[in-house]
């Protein structure tokens, strides 16, 4: 597409109508020691060899996960990608479709997405899941926002601080808009205190959150805080790792009302940060005030299987006074990513991904105690726990330059992944270099 910009006349009248005398007065807000004074001073143009050699010079100084095991998790995950789903989502007609708004026009993409809610509802155990969120974080924030707005009046969502910390700090910044007030409840010894969130709910409280496996990767038990919250016409809300599901009890399983969590280890590469993939499920009595979209399944007016959107309680699609949400898109790529690896792995390839990684983190644990050293919170893990380490910084440094990424560095230990890419040489290999006592 030729980009055309406005000549200087255009640009001199548009000006003059909106009362500025140059470009410049546009950006009057940015502070002048962030503007740049002497131009970009790029390089001389140059041809398409060249650029190709200088860009691949570039992206060599990144150290990435075909090159490097990687033991780093903390909510983004090195699983194994299907060389098949990476050829599919390259078709043109997925990667450039346009979310969806008009109901009738895209059958393909609303059927992807049926597919993935679906999906979706089967790993979870929930009723109903919408078209996907932006991450993990924001469907957290959501499903909090949603169970204040259901709760006709409540604004108290207990939360553990075991939960991820950047989930955290999104729902706090959701509460910034009074509709939520959110109660941190300290954790005790890696876990969430499900006393203190107990003793914590009253008339006022909407929701509670504990994450499965929480941040430090120990699995926590909501029993008797499932039970203390319907009590109290409380929702519970977890955050799950979609993987882990194959073995462990469901979110339905646990009695919770809504399950959130980060999709991005369903078939979706690290990609350095994203984007990557949030998804929803709830109860069907919260059907009706769902954040985004859900696409539904029909028949049309020759009686033939047909998808539509429907149910969207965003501020676009209904009276803004009534909506629970303005989130007004879903990661349709990144849900589509995820349809195609559970669709290659299916149920009993789920299954052996997950036991595959808490073997090999079982392994590891073994080496590690066996070695001398001991493990931050000794409880009962999936595929990640935090190892104690005089200087988190220091042993990661040295792993990197024996060509090792290591874990997420705490206080004064190094959080570590295992998924079912690693091997038990790279294991001992990350044992050998951090040594022993």
């Amino acid at each position: 597409m030729k980009y055309t910009p406005n000549p200087p006349a255009v640009v001199e009248e548009m000006l003059q109508t909106i009362g500025l005398n140059s470009l410049e007065d546009l950006f009057i807000d940015i502070k002048d020691d962030l503007k740049i004074k002497n131009g970009l001073k790029l390089t001389a143009g140059m041809g398409e060899m060249e650029l190709r050699q200088q860009l691949k010079s570039l992206a060599a100084g990144n150290i990435n996960t075909e090159n490097y095991p990687c033991f780093l998790g903390a909510g983004a995950y090195d699983h194994y990608i299907p060389a098949a789903l990476e050829q599919l989502l390259l078709r043109s007609e997925f990667y450039t479709a346009y979310t969806p708004y008009q109901p009738e026009i895209s059958q393909g993409i609303l059927q992807s997405i049926f597919e993935y809610q679906t999906m979706i509802c089967k790993l979870t155990g929930m009723d109903v899941a919408n078209a996907s969120m932006y991450d993990g974080g924001s469907a957290l924030a959501e499903a909090c926002n949603l169970a204040c707005v259901s709760s006709k009046g409540r604004k108290k969502v207990i939360i553990a601080d075991t939960v991820h910390p950047e989930y955290l700090d999104i729902l706090k910044a959701y509460a910034l808009s009074g509709h939520m007030e959110v109660v941190l409840v300290p954790g005790h010894d890696g876990s969430a205190d499900i006393d203190a969130m107990i003793k914590a709910i009253d008339g006022e409280t909407a929701c509670a959150v504990i994450q499965q496996p929480n941040f430090y990767g120990i699995l926590e038990d909501g029993s008797a805080l499932e039970k203390a919250l319907h009590e109290n016409k409380a929702l519970f809300i977890m955050a799950v790792n979609p993987i882990s599901l194959a073995i462990l009890k469901s979110p339905a399983q646990w009695g919770a009302d809504i399950a959130v969590g980060e999709g991005q280890a369903l078939g979706n590469s690290l990609s350095f940060g994203g984007p990557y993939l949030g998804f929803f499920a709830a109860s069907k009595s919260l059907m009706r005030k769902m954040p985004g979209r859900i696409v539904g399944q029909t028949t049309d007016l020759d009686g033939k299987r047909a998808f539509v959107l429907t149910l969207q309680a965003r501020e676009q699609h209904i009276r803004r006074e009534k909506a629970s949400s303005n989130i007004c898109s879903n990661e349709a790529l990144c849900a589509l990513a995820a349809s195609m690896y559970l669709t290659f792995v299916g149920e009993q390839g789920l299954k052996d991904i997950a036991m595959r990684c808490h073997h090999l983190a079982s392994y590891a644990h073994k080496q590690l105690v066996q070695a001398g050293f001991q493990l931050k919170y000794d409880k009962p893990y999936f595929c990640e726990f935090a190892v104690k380490v005089a200087d988190p910084a220091a042993a990661n440094q040295k792993l990197l330059e024996n060509g090792i990424i290591g874990g997420y560095e705490l206080e004064d230990a190094l959080l570590l992944a295992f998924t079912e890419k690693r091997s038990k040489s790279e294991i001992d290999q990350l044992l050998a270099v951090l040594g022993g006592k």
